[in-house]
């Protein structure tokens, strides 16, 4: 059964957005295919690879291609919430510990 989710930028304590602010960073070709991969998984949630891999625990990651580039959004679902925990641009075949536990580190601090 598909839903719909809402999805949120994960928010520090201070207010920080760290994944808007890194895709804001990006050139606008790359960040337009990964809100184009975001809005994918938000409207055809449960969905699976290519575009969406489980890190386990609960993790999940929107798999987007730019270009020789690969894109990694690592979130979390919450009720009917998909919320961005993470994002960075993957230069290795495995995701990198230090950007997973990131992830985790920001899921913990979900109310």
């Amino acid at each position: 059964m598909r839903k719909e989710l809402d999805v949120l930028f994960f928010r520090s304590a201070t207010g920080a957005e760290p994944v808007r602010e890194w895709i804001l960073s990006l050139p606008k070709i790359d960040r337009k295919r990964i809100g184009d991969d975001v809005l994918k998984v938000q409207y055809c949630w449960p969905i699976g690879k290519p575009l969406v891999g489980s890190l386990g625990g609960g993790l999940w990651e929107v798999r987007s291609r730019l270009g020789d580039r690969i894109a990694r959004v690592i979130f979390v679902v919450q009720g009917g919430t998909m919320v961005l925990l993470h994002g960075f641009i993957k230069t290795t075949q495995k995701t990198p510990k230090h950007e997973l536990d990131l992830a985790v580190k920001r899921k913990k601090q979900l109310t």
